[in-house]
């Protein structure tokens, strides 16, 4: 199997991380791959690091927004460029381990499967891994999607060739989960390979650390892209403040 995989990186002021996460992208043991980094007009150095290595490395592919417009435009520009059989999404400030596509693209050719993603375990903003891994589950449907998408962004990889081209609602945050819950519409799971095969970033800084700050986002994400009814919605968010209050995973 040689098959194309296209690597989707949205990226925003992440010039203290993106060169790490880049370097873990030309690590891979399989090479196949282009990585498509589309910057939503940072105004830090991330354009000069990524540069550097698009120079150097024909694979590595940048475009820059027109305008700031939030990772799910960035996110979407950059699923429309791709060329790949396959997408694999990785945050830019996130690391792959070296074996992470051979790995999970053996998994899914082997079992038949066009819809996956990993375990991952957390680090810090200097690298330092902070003893606490998120084991993924078998395989997730849409439902199970909706209580707490146990799904790790940077660890997704998918079949183009089988499902086609998603666009990624229009969201500013948890536009992850709303893509994963498009894409289980088409197909019925996501299957999970239980080994650790990315490293996921925890900021002090970032947006996502604030996990109250994102209740306005699940409602949005409940409601007005997914139409769910006014109960249902308001048990998953609910749900979801419940298991981040008493940190139940």
């Amino acid at each position: 199997m040689n098959k194309l995989v296209s690597v989707i990186t949205p990226t925003y002021n992440c010039g203290a991380y993106i060169e790490d996460t880049i370097k873990s992208v030309i690590d891979q043991t399989y090479a196949n791959w282009e990585m498509i980094i589309v910057d939503d007009m940072s105004t830090d150095n991330t354009e000069e690091i990524v540069k550097k290595y698009a120079a150097s490395d024909n694979r590595i592919k940048y475009y820059k927004l027109e305008h700031n417009s939030g990772a799910a435009v960035a996110r979407t520009k950059a699923m429309e460029i791709a060329k790949g059989n396959y997408m694999a999404f990785l945050d830019s400030d996130d690391l792959w381990i070296s074996n992470k596509l051979e790995k999970q693209l053996k998994f899914m050719e082997k079992n038949n499967i066009n819809f996956s993603c990993t375990s991952y375990e957390q680090i810090d903003e200097k690298n330092n891994k902070l003893g606490k891994v998120i084991k993924c589950i078998p395989k997730t449907n849409y439902n199970r999607l909706l209580l707490d998408c146990p799904v790790g962004n940077s660890t997704v990889v998918y079949n183009v060739d089988s499902m086609g081209k998603f666009k990624v609602p229009d969201i500013r945050k948890r536009n992850d989960d709303a893509l994963w819950l498009q894409m289980l519409k088409k197909e019925q799971y996501i299957y999970g390979l239980n080994e650790i095969l990315m490293e996921y970033r925890i900021r002090n800084n970032s947006i996502s650390s604030n996990k109250f700050s994102l209740v306005k986002y699940h409602w949005k994400l409940y409601r007005e892209i997914e139409h769910l009814g006014v109960l249902r919605s308001s048990f998953h968010v609910a749900y979801w403040g419940f298991l981040k209050v008493f940190k139940i995973k």
